[in-house]
This record gives C-alpha cells, sequence and structure tokens, in this order.
C-alpha cells in the first residue's frame, strides 16, 4: 500500500516537472524576427550600420528654407546609402516673428537679443548630441564666429561649401544676391574674396532694396509670384552684362525657390544645396 502511495507521488512530481518545462521552455519553431534582433548583441548591431555623425540645424530663419534643408539632406543620404536610410537631424526652429524683430535691431547696431538668440540655439542642439552645427540661413552667418566661440562643435560655413563650388568651376567673378545685409556687409564678401579669390558684385541700391523686400514679405512667408521672379531675372542679367559677372550666388536660402538653374543663362549657386551636400558629406566622413 505504501509502495503503491510512493509510486503515485513521484508520478506527481514527474508530471509537474515536465507541466513547468513546457511552459517556461522557448519555442524551437516559428521564432519570430523581432525575437532573434532581440537576442542579438547590441554591439554587433551597431557596428554593422554606416557611421554617421548627427548634423544640428538652427532653422526657422525661415521656416520655408528649414523644410528644403530637411528634405535635400535625408534624400542625399539616401542616394549615398540606398535603401531606407535617412540622415541624423536635430533641428530648433527659432520663431521668425520675434526674431525678425531682433533682426532690425541688430541693423540699428544694437545686436544683443539676436546674438543671445543664437548662442542659445547652438548650445541646445550641442546639448542635444549634434556633432557639429549649420545655420540654415545666410545672413545668420554673420554670427558663426561668435557661435563656435560659445560650443565645442564645429560650425559649418555655407560660404565656404559656396566659394568651393564656384572654384571647381573656374568662375573669378560672380552676382551675390540675398539680403541687405548678406550684400552690404563684408562678412560674407570677405569670406569670399579672401579665402577663395574671387571678386564679388553686388546689385545697386534700389536692386538690394526690392531684392530685401521680396525677401522678407514674400519668401520667407512662403509666396512665390511670377513677377518677382521676372525682376530676379533682369537683376541677374543686367550683373552678367554690366558688371561682368560669370556666375550668381542665390546668397539667400529662400532664393532658390524663386529662381532655378532654367531660368538663368550663367551657372547658378543654390547655397542652400550646396549646405546641405556640405553637411551630408561631413556626417558621412566623406572627402
Amino acid at each position: 500500500m505504501k509502495s503503491r502511495f510512493g509510486l503515485n507521488c513521484l508520478l506527481v512530481v514527474l508530471f509537474m516537472i515536465i507541466a513547468i518545462s513546457g511552459c517556461v521552455a522557448p519555442p524551437t519553431a516559428d521564432v519570430k524576427n523581432d525575437d532573434v534582433l532581440n537576442q542579438t548583441p547590441l554591439d554587433k548591431v551597431t557596428s554593422e550600420e554606416p557611421q554617421m555623425k548627427t548634423i544640428g540645424i538652427i532653422g526657422g530663419i525661415s521656416w520655408v528654407s528649414s523644410i528644403e534643408y530637411y528634405r535635400l539632406m535625408n534624400e542625399m543620404v539616401r542616394d549615398e546609402l540606398g535603401g531606407v536610410y535617412s540622415a541624423k537631424i536635430l533641428m530648433y526652429s527659432i520663431e521668425f516673428g520675434e526674431f525678425s524683430k531682433q533682426e532690425r535691431l541688430a541693423q540699428q547696431g544694437d545686436w544683443r537679443f539676436l546674438e543671445k538668440t543664437m548662442i542659445d540655439a547652438a548650445q541646445r542642439l550641442e546639448r542635444g548630441g549634434a556633432d557639429f552645427i549649420v545655420i540654415a540661413s545666410n545672413t545668420m552667418h554673420s554670427t558663426a564666429d561668435l557661435i563656435e566661440a560659445n560650443v565645442k562643435i564645429p560650425v559649418l560655413h555655407i560660404a565656404d561649401a559656396t566659394g568651393k563650388k564656384v572654384n571647381e568651376q573656374g568662375i573669378k567673378t560672380v552676382a551675390l544676391l540675398g539680403t541687405t545685409y548678406t550684400m552690404e556687409h563684408n562678412f560674407y564678401r570677405d569670406h569670399l574674396e579672401n579665402k577663395f579669390g574671387l571678386k564679388v558684385v553686388t546689385p545697386n541700391k534700389t536692386e538690394r532694396d526690392y531684392i530685401n523686400t521680396v525677401i522678407f514679405d514674400e519668401l520667407c512667408a512662403g509666396s512665390f509670384t511670377k513677377e518677382s521672379k521676372q525682376q530676379f531675372i533682369r537683376i541677374i542679367d543686367r550683373l552678367v552684362k554690366e558688371d561682368g559677372a560669370e556666375g550668381v550666388i542665390l546668397g539667400c536660402t529662400e532664393i532658390p525657390l524663386l529662381i532655378k538653374q532654367e531660368d538663368i543663362n550663367v551657372p547658378v549657386f543654390d547655397t542652400t544645396a550646396i549646405h546641405a551636400e556640405a553637411a551630408v558629406r561631413y556626417s558621412l566622413n566623406i572627402e
């Protein structure tokens, strides 16, 4: 009697062991891809990924051109790496309404608020993990040196990228279109002339005022009219015929949304596309 009882207990224990083993044992079939990925060592996964720096964009000046930066950078990374690869990007988008007031104060000589905003934007990107900074505005490269002095990551200068492209085409005299500040002050012109040996010509006073008005009243608001396009083409044609311009730098990141290469008979240098390309090449460590 005791032996039968002992045998029954042993069988119960064996069944319990089998049942527990069945519950906890990992499945040997029908394993999902996610399960395989989760079991793969992290260092093996990351080591197979392309080594890519994170691009930090100071955008919003204006948001219209910042969209183009984002689109172009992601398309360029996709084209370079293939598949569904995209760029690693952090963007801090400045609120342009308040910023435009700071710009007017800067034009009157008070740069305190504008400089504070630009430094703050750069530092936010640095804290967020950006490896370098792209200022999505030609005009605001007037603060590039100041920004670099207040962060520990480099600023990829738009005039460097543009100057190289102009040199590659063997052009010596180039027209510069942009905001009045970009066209009238030396920060951009000196960069191109001293570092790349270019002669820079700009529109006359009336033309500069017209271009600046169109930029701020139309292009920054996403408005692109046929009349403005025709006037820009007329100004460029005059600079070619009268001032000897062999090419034209669209030195405002909104102008390439209005003027295209097919509109002009000399080489057009789209600073938005050129800057975006330089950022992607730097991000992917392409010489």
